[in-house]
């Protein structure tokens, strides 16, 4: 049996993300491989002139410090202030943990450290996270009704004298605009503000990365040793994060909401195709002619709350 024109067009994404790996991973080596040498070669450097400094130690003695003191740090212990700085699991660093977990960011900054622990993060996630999706697709439906009234005022203003298809461009540059203003620009400012070793660039990547959900853990606010108020500054981290997951796919919301946007429709099985297979599957297994299924009617002009006419015009927003 042929292979159907979705399927076929899956393979070729397949290959392409294959292919965009491969990119990815030859420029990620040739920006950071040579930072990373040049590291390795000056802690090298350091390690040998401290040993030169201090003759009473020997090699495999700093090496076992140093050993302990990365794993005490990797799990969430630091041995700054000979390790009397504001513990990891405070309250509010709790919290903010609690919170990338069940919004499967997962800074990985810090960790359960007893068997209990773990085994409880487990069952917290495996029920947490399910609600906190029904929570922010809750809260997007609900956003969605300002974003569909303003469509709609949008419609009437300009529906005579712009197609559908423009007007709603326009829409969504608007709510671009707004997502890159209060989730990304000013964010990152305040961050910025308060973060003692963090330049804008720092600020705005960690807010990409964070809202995202890729959470890479290399930038992480109030986790400097000066940190003043950091269980306060570590909740109302945590509130940003829920406010600016909300307004991301409030925004991926209205990007496909536009069919000649939705890239994800070109690589699904339509109905034709499935009634097609059907139909082939019962010829084959069956071995008596089957009725060549009729066409399925599809109402193009109509998608996701709004019809379209001839004359490009709107005629109903729900």
């Amino acid at each position: 049996m042929p292979l159907q024109r979705s399927t076929v067009k899956l393979i070729v994404l397949c290959v392409f993300m294959i292919v965009y790996l491969v990119v990815g991973s030859v420029v990620f080596k040739a920006t950071e491989g040579p930072i990373e040498k040049e590291d390795i070669t000056q802690l090298r450097a350091l390690r040998t002139k401290f040993l030169q400094n201090h003759s009473c130690l020997t090699d495999l003695e700093l090496e076992n410090f140093i050993v302990a003191v990365v794993h005490a740090n990797e799990r969430g212990v630091s041995a700054v202030r000979n390790a009397t700085t504001e513990p990891s699991w405070s309250f509010g660093q709790s919290l903010f943990f609690s919170a990338t977990v069940l919004t499967t960011i997962g800074y990985g900054h810090v960790a359960p450290l007893s068997d209990g622990g773990k085994g409880f993060c487990i069952i917290y996630a495996l029920i947490g996270i399910p609600l906190t999706f029904v929570l922010l697709t809750a809260l997007v439906e609900r956003v969605s009704l300002l974003t569909n009234a303003f469509l709609r005022f949008l419609v009437q203003k300009l529906g005579h004298l712009y197609k559908q298809f423009h007007i709603r461009l326009l829409h969504l540059f608007i709510i671009v605009t707004i997502v890159l203003v209060f989730v990304l620009l000013i964010p990152a400012a305040i961050f910025t503000a308060l973060e003692f070793e963090w330049n804008y660039l720092d600020a705005f990547y960690y807010c990409f990365i964070s809202t995202t959900t890729v959470g890479l853990g290399d930038y992480i606010p109030g986790e400097h040793i000066n940190q003043k108020n950091r269980a306060l500054y570590k909740i109302l981290t945590t509130i940003y994060l829920y406010i600016g997951l909300v307004l991301i796919l409030l925004l991926l919301t209205v990007v496909y909401a536009i069919p000649e946007l939705n890239v994800g429709l070109h690589f699904t099985r339509t109905n034709g195709e499935s009634e097609e297979e059907r139909f082939q599957l019962r010829k084959s297994n069956s071995g008596i002619p089957v009725d060549q299924p009729s066409e399925l009617q599809e109402d193009t002009g109509k998608f996701n709350g709004y019809q379209a006419t001839g004359d490009n015009k709107e005629t109903s927003i729900q």
